[in-house]
């Protein structure tokens, strides 16, 4: 495949599971290497740059969510900032109560406030994957890949959490970043992204504005198991908004 992202752009990569959406973010962030080709960030290769640097540049946050579950939220967001700070630093932020405020004002955006200082572990699905979230905001990268971001969140916290990170954002930097995010719901890419990449067998089959994406263009990567989502006066040959007004 051949695709290139502006900065600041907004993109949302739909599929079904297997269509290889999660290995061309893990692609993105360097995490594996590409058998042929390569990945540039800033028209510079990606597997020259030193982690300092990849890890101002980009940041991932996985599906598994790689939380450290005896550790608090508190703790496991502000571990977001461990590629810069120093060894001492990041050993007296485990071991002390020292916070940073930045913690508590993504902790502030994501509603999970009063669940600060609570086990990682104890917490439910939904409040873990917002904790993974955060990390990656203190993390406060250009280029943030998310890989299925709002699985495990109820549909109303689902759309803030995209309006945080596609729009607004809890930093000066974040609201100019680059977002790539992996989504299984049309509706929710289409409201929030200015731009769609479909995806299936590990083939990009459509790449389009928002605004021009159709109806067949979700059927080619869904299969008609999703046809019946689109409203019954529709055009087919006419683009459909998905979740737009």
């Amino acid at each position: 495949m051949n695709l290139h992202i502006r900065h600041g752009e907004k993109v949302g990569i739909i599929g079904s599971s297997g269509a290889g959406k999660t290995t061309l973010l893990r692609l993105i962030a360097g995490e594996i290497e590409p058998s042929s080709g390569s990945i540039e960030l800033d028209d510079r290769q990606l597997q020259s740059m030193s982690s300092t640097e990849r890890f101002d540049m980009v940041g991932l946050m996985h599906q598994q969510l790689d939380l450290v579950p005896q550790l608090s939220a508190r703790k496991n967001i502000e571990a977001g900032n461990s590629g810069r700070w120093s060894l001492l630093r990041t050993l007296i932020g485990l071991l002390l109560p020292v916070h940073d405020l930045r913690s508590t004002e993504i902790a502030e955006h994501l509603n999970i406030t009063d669940h600060l200082d609570e086990r990682t572990s104890r917490l439910s699905g939904g409040q873990q994957q917002r904790v993974a979230l955060g990390r990656l905001m203190a993390q406060n990268p250009e280029l943030m890949l998310l890989d299925e971001p709002v699985s495990s969140v109820d549909p109303a916290l689902a759309e803030r959490i995209l309006e945080i990170l596609c729009t607004v954002g809890p930093s000066s930097k974040s609201s100019t970043a680059s977002v790539i995010a992996s989504l299984h719901n049309p509706d929710l890419a289409a409201r929030f992204f200015d731009r769609i990449i479909g995806m299936s067998r590990g083939v990009i089959v459509f790449d389009k504005p928002a605004p021009d994406v159709s109806s067949a263009d979700i059927e080619t990567v869904y299969g008609e198991m999703i046809s019946g989502m689109s409203p019954d006066n529709a055009d087919e040959s006419e683009p459909v908004i998905w979740g737009r007004d």
